[in-house]
């Protein structure tokens, strides 16, 4: 390959580093790095690349299988209070990594997704335009001919009956139809692209085919990446276990399609860029059945300064062509003004000799226009600057898509196992909780009721001696004078107070309510604080009927 034939298109640097990775077959034995794909040995060179991201899929699982098995056979000692808080950090950021590695892998997915699409898009186009341009020249190439065999034969073959008795007329027509077999012999020299176009067609939809569902696929992957992501956080926002379950199985499922479509990538990658870096090579022995090499070289490279035969074959063809059709008009030019006004009914057929070599010299120079090589060749050069930038761009990217969801969904299935567990024991310790614990928040949520009902009892931690008890004197006659006063305080000013002060944590293991024993005075002094105001309320509030009902303690 000359380098001033190639000024136009360069290979990106990312293709010579995809193009040297080694070529190993399933045998284990290196191979030539040539793009062939119909070889064998080079289709398992691919499938040997396919092979190694399974075989980290493989140690990847692996590892996720020693780390659980490690996590649910080594207990820590739960029985010290500071291994919780650690626990949940490193949840909540392993949560928070990954999520952050989810959403950057799905915007480098749907990137490289667009890239590789449009590079794949700018290719096909680039094929349809090329196959409209070589059937373009055989449909000229043909209507030409069948024009000149069939129109222009009739024509002929009329006026050489008209002119019958004129023999410079009969020889004028010979020699038209002497100039029409030229043309016809130019034509049939050009070169036959109808089997090259049909190639170009089906390759082309093929292409279009494939990437179309490979783009929805990687489309669907990248939402469902999204969606597995949301879910998971949402699952460890809200504690539910069976979410967190459900996605640790898609997770699975998501981290084996990251891996595969990681082996798929990296294999098409090298591939496209074993074509990208030697392109012409390879079309060269791929037409060699159907085209010449000299047409082909010329297409392909359309050097301006370097010689070639098929140029010159063209152009000399071109040439015979243009020169027969303007010999031919100045002799129809001739019979319309010597011979019509002999013959008026020679007249019509010589019009239409005339319009057929006016369409003639059109289509010369559509033909003209259509074989010169800008055309194909930009064409070309469009399809490589498609497939080789941007497609082989994408497909990294892809790549790197695929390795970012790896990691995350790695971090997210060891952050969920320990996160499972600890809302297994969060719920085990709920459990445990005592019934008749007054700060038990299912308590709580019951004082209402109890409210309602009127049966509302407030009680003191105090010392359990008996010597403190009897220390306790009972509340003056003007407290119980001020509890009849209040015995109808309503019932939402307790339930707010309640609200109000109940979580406080003055007053978190003060009172306990339940256990048989009547509360200090109020206005004892060692006392006075244990008391929440809502505690004080209610036992202001008590009526002589729940005196009676606990006693003399009250009184004593």
């Amino acid at each position: 390959m000359s380098s001033s034939a190639r000024v136009d298109y360069i290979a990106p640097w990312w293709t010579y580093w995809l193009h040297n990775f080694p070529h190993v077959n399933l045998r284990l034995q290196s191979i030539e790095n040539t793009f062939k794909p119909q070889d064998e040995d080079y289709q398992q060179s691919l499938m040997f690349l396919f092979c190694v991201a399974a075989a980290g899929l493989g140690l990847n699982l692996l590892a996720l299988a020693v780390y659980l098995s490690c996590l649910c056979c080594c207990r820590r000692d739960e029985e010290a209070e500071e291994t919780k808080k650690p626990n949940s950090c490193c949840v909540t950021w392993s949560a928070v990594a990954a999520g952050l590695l989810s959403c950057v892998a799905v915007g480098v997915g749907f990137y490289g997704n667009s890239e590789t699409n449009d590079g794949v898009y700018q290719l096909t186009y680039s094929l349809y335009n090329a196959n409209h341009t070589l059937a373009g020249v055989e449909n000229l190439v043909m209507g030409t001919m069948g024009g000149m065999q069939s129109g222009l034969k009739e024509h002929l073959s009329r006026l050489d009956e008209i002119f019958a008795t004129r023999g410079d007329f009969v020889q004028t027509l010979q020699f038209m139809q002497q100039m029409s077999d030229n043309v016809i012999k130019q034509l049939l020299g050009l070169p036959d692209w109808e089997q090259a176009k049909v190639d170009l067609a089906a390759i082309a939809d093929q292409t279009a085919f494939v990437e179309y569902y490979r783009w929805l696929t990687y489309l669907l992957i990248l939402i469902l990446d999204l969606v597995i992501c949301l879910a998971a956080c949402l699952g460890l926002a809200k504690q539910s276990r069976w979410l967190l379950t459900t996605m640790m199985v898609f997770g699975v499922l998501t981290l084996i399609l990251s891996w595969a479509s990681l082996g798929a990538d990296i294999a098409t990658a090298v591939g496209t860029s074993d074509f990208c870096v030697s392109p012409d090579k390879f079309i060269m022995n791929q037409t060699k059945d159907m085209v010449s090499s000299e047409i082909v070289h010329y297409y392909l490279y359309c050097s301006q300064t370097l010689p070639n035969p098929f140029q010159q074959f063209v152009l000399q063809s071109l040439t015979v062509f243009q020169r027969s059709l303007t010999t031919m008009q100045i002799q129809v030019q001739g019979l319309l003004q010597f011979a019509v006004p002999l013959f008026p009914t020679a007249e019509r057929d010589l019009l239409g000799i005339q319009q057929l070599l006016n369409n003639s010299e059109g289509s010369l120079h559509q033909l003209t226009a259509l074989l010169d090589c800008r055309g194909l060749n930009k064409d070309y050069l469009d399809a490589l600057m498609g497939v080789c930038y941007d497609g082989v761009e994408g497909l990294l990217y892809l790549c790197l898509f695929s390795l970012l969801a790896a990691g995350a969904f790695c971090t997210m299935l060891c952050a969920i196992p320990r996160a499972w567990r600890q809302i297994a024991n969060r719920e085990r310790d709920y459990d445990d909780i005592d019934e008749e614990d007054p700060f038990n928040p299912r308590i709580r949520r019951l004082g209402s009721q109890h409210v309602q009902q009127g049966n509302l009892h407030s009680f003191c931690s105090y010392s359990s001696s008996m010597g403190s008890q009897n220390s306790l004197h009972p509340p003056a006659a003007p407290a119980a004078s001020a509890a009849s006063a209040t015995s109808n305080a309503p019932v939402n000013e307790y339930m707010n107070q309640t609200a109000l002060f109940g979580g406080n944590p003055r007053y978190e293991n003060v009172p306990l309510i339940g256990r048989g024993s009547p509360p200090p005075s109020l206005n004892s002094q060692p006392y006075r604080n244990c008391y929440s105001p809502s505690m004080r309320a209610t036992y202001l509030s008590m009526t002589e009927d729940q005196m009676r009902h606990f006693g003399e303690d009250f009184r004593a």
